[in-house]
């Protein structure tokens, strides 16, 4: 069958993240530029522009604004009427693919039988509508959290209530897992590590680490989307897979936090805390990975990423890698933060990710020395002596520092090892 070009609006759940993500812009921010940076990510690459283009020559005024000390909101439908003017042009009847890396998911039926639930179960945890966002703490599916940033900032943990995270765990191993990470992404995959990131950098002359800004919560659900789209499932089975796996923010959480980080989380993104989000994650990032290996193999370097950590080592010039890697970052619908971009010479420090790698990958030896003087004191005076932060299982927490501290050193494992053996847990 011949394929016929049809012009389609935006799908509707795309028109309305995109709403969630803008509709609290103020004048300054309602501007062609901010609002194609900001869905970036919701929309497929090179679109972004040109909705912006649409959305602001349909609703010029801002939705934000403040007349006589009264803050003023258009309504939603405003900005979506607005969306209309904005056509897609897709193929009917074009071949579809038939097989799935995973476990095949025909339709949406197949789905609430992989994760064992009800069809009118699945439709409440996939919440296709995001009532919940609008509903008691109780009944919402996820505990939200916050943590203070080392760097200044604020982290937004969204963990999953049990049965949505058994859930996600079934889509993890059964759908994600099987599709496969880039090779650079080492992070968050069977046999990835944060020693596997960092190893293949070792003795270079230079290193540049990049962090990626707000990773997750960036991520949208037409996203994650596509993500099983390409991996070969329907549109239908696609939707409800992607809904499982992502949230919208619920408005009391937002709170206090920074106006662009709020704009993020109100729209529907990857929780940084569902077991899905990191796998989905890499398969995401995909594209960008390939992006900057071919860039480092350009320039004679290698690249690795962990999570949302990039590191390049061995280029001729690390300023070039430093320089050129926000903008195919940028064209990927990210962002990279500045403030945390290091270039690190041979002579210096060179750390990823907790690891040093001058001469081997390995924890800096302060950590190493700290926790020999922990187990030595507590094999003295009693394992409980040094538990000052009342931890629930402090043995556990001890024998995961070790193999954190002894990757990478067999000898300082062994030692370490040896030391824990001694103690009267």
């Amino acid at each position: 069958m011949t394929a016929v070009e049809v012009a389609r609006r935006l799908p509707r759940g795309t028109r309305y993240a995109i709403v969630d993500r803008v509709g609290f812009f103020p004048a300054d921010l309602w501007t062609v530029e901010a609002v194609t940076g900001a869905i970036r990510g919701i929309v497929p690459d090179g679109l972004a522009e040109s909705i912006a283009h649409v959305l602001l020559a349909g609703h010029p005024r801002p939705p934000l604004a403040i007349v006589d000390d009264h803050v003023i909101r258009p309504p939603k439908a405003a900005l979506l009427a607005a969306l209309d003017g904005f056509r897609t042009v897709e193929l009917l009847d074009a071949p579809a693919v038939l097989d799935v890396p995973g476990l095949a998911l025909p339709d949406v039926a197949s789905v609430a039988r992989m994760l064992d639930l009800t069809a009118p179960e699945l439709e409440w945890f996939a919440d296709h509508g995001q009532w919940l966002r609008h509903s008691a703490a109780p009944l919402r599916h996820y505990r939200v959290r916050r943590m203070d940033k080392p760097a200044g900032g604020v982290r937004v943990i969204e963990a999953p209530k049990p049965r949505l995270a058994e859930a996600q765990r079934r889509i993890l191993r059964h759908v994600v897992n099987p599709a496969g990470a880039h090779p650079a992404a080492r992070g968050f995959r069977p046999g990835g590590s944060v020693h596997a990131y960092a190893a293949p950098h070792v003795g270079a002359r230079s290193v540049v680490r990049l962090d990626l800004r707000d990773c997750f919560s960036t991520v949208a659900a037409p996203r994650v989307r596509a993500v099983f789209r390409r991996l070969g499932y329907s549109a239908p089975v696609a939707r409800v897979l992607a809904d499982v796996c992502t949230t919208a923010t619920p408005g009391d959480e937002l709170r206090d936090l920074d106006p662009w980080q709020a704009a993020v989380l109100r729209a529907r993104h990857l929780p940084q805390g569902a077991p899905t989000s990191p796998a989905l994650m890499n398969l995401v990032l995909r594209r960008l990975d390939a992006r900057l290996t071919g860039l480092a193999r350009a320039n004679g370097a290698v690249y690795t990423r962990y999570g949302d950590d990039l590191a390049f080592s061995g280029a001729p010039d690390p300023m070039l890698i430093a320089g050129v890697v926000p903008k195919i970052v940028a064209a990927e619908g990210f962002s990279v933060n500045p403030a945390k971009t290091r270039v690190m010479r041979a002579g210096t420090r060179q750390e990823l990710a907790g690891v040093v790698v001058n001469n081997r990958a390995q924890v800096p030896r302060a950590e190493y020395d700290d926790l020999r003087a922990l187990l030595h004191s507590a094999a003295r005076f009693g394992a409980e002596s040094q538990n000052r932060e009342a931890r629930a299982d402090f043995r556990a927490y001890v024998y995961g520092r070790i193999a954190w501290v002894g990757q990478g050193n067999e000898r300082r494992r062994e030692r370490l090892l040896a030391m824990a053996a001694a103690v009267r847990w």
